[in-house]
């Protein structure tokens, strides 16, 4: 058994690319899932069992909360609970793009403690685990020292529609990727200056990127500036705010 948390999240996403990357561009079985909750695969549904045998077994004490897995209400009793996403991004995954990812994470009393990202495609592996910094295949990572005057921004269009901010919409330069866990991380490593969603958040897709962008010296917080809290009875934030201490601040401060 791997001697860490994170090690053992380490080693579960690595499995998990492995199995994804056999689904990918070879036409996976698709579903839509009830409610308009989006597109599920073959590959989705092997990635979870596969995850949920092995990070259970190697700490069973530990609660499981998952996109693909039927929640349950005894997490709400456990003191550590996974929150994984198979993968993240499965319209990428359908449509052929690389930039899906498996985002797996461990919170203890409602905080991320150790954090994995991992995109198999483009072999990008981020982790983080509390108090000892993120990295990026290896090497230390740290949020971009920006003002707001043209900072780039990871965002749907739609978030940057008049309606939700105050007076001018700020003047920075928007961005998409598909994958919310890749945006975080994508943060977490500087590429980006910040990433904003409105809408709630699953759980499953944030929780890693939470502890990514704050081991990289970065701030997260909801659209209203509070705290990200994980595993909650309804496993979701009210949307997501990430970006270095000085640009989160006059991001927040110009949301309507």
């Amino acid at each position: 058994m791997p001697e860490t948390d994170l090690d053992l999240l380490i080693s579960a996403a690595k499995e998990a690319g492995k199995i994804a990357s056999g689904y990918f561009k070879d036409d996976p079985q698709i579903w839509e899932k009830e409610g308009g909750a989006g597109p599920v695969t073959e590959a989705d549904l092997a990635v979870d069992r596969m995850l949920r045998t092995e990070l259970m077994a190697s700490r069973p004490g530990y609660a499981w909360l998952s996109e693909e897995t039927e929640d349950s209400p005894e997490r709400l009793d456990a003191e550590t609970v996974f929150i994984v996403d198979p993968i993240d991004g499965t319209r990428a995954f359908i449509e052929g793009s690389r930039t899906w990812s498996h985002s797996l994470a461990i919170a203890r009393d409602g905080v991320v403690t150790a954090a994995v990202v991992y995109l198999p495609m483009r072999d990008k592996l981020y982790a983080a685990d509390l108090g000892q910094g993120a990295t990026l295949n290896g090497v230390s990572l740290q949020v971009s020292d920006t003002t707001l005057n043209g900072a780039t921004l990871l965002a749907n269009k739609w978030n940057m529609n008049a309606e939700y901010w105050r007076g001018d919409v700020p003047p920075v330069e928007r961005h998409f990727r598909s994958s919310i866990a890749y945006r975080m991380a994508l943060i977490a490593e500087g590429k980006f200056d910040a990433m904003l969603t409105l809408r709630d958040s699953w759980e499953w897709d944030i929780a890693a990127g939470d502890l990514l962008i704050r081991e990289a010296m970065g701030r997260v917080t909801d659209r209203h500036s509070a705290p990200l809290l994980f595993n909650n009875r309804h496993p979701q934030t009210k949307g997501v705010l990430a970006a270095g201490a000085q640009l989160h601040t006059a991001l927040a401060d110009s949301l309507a």
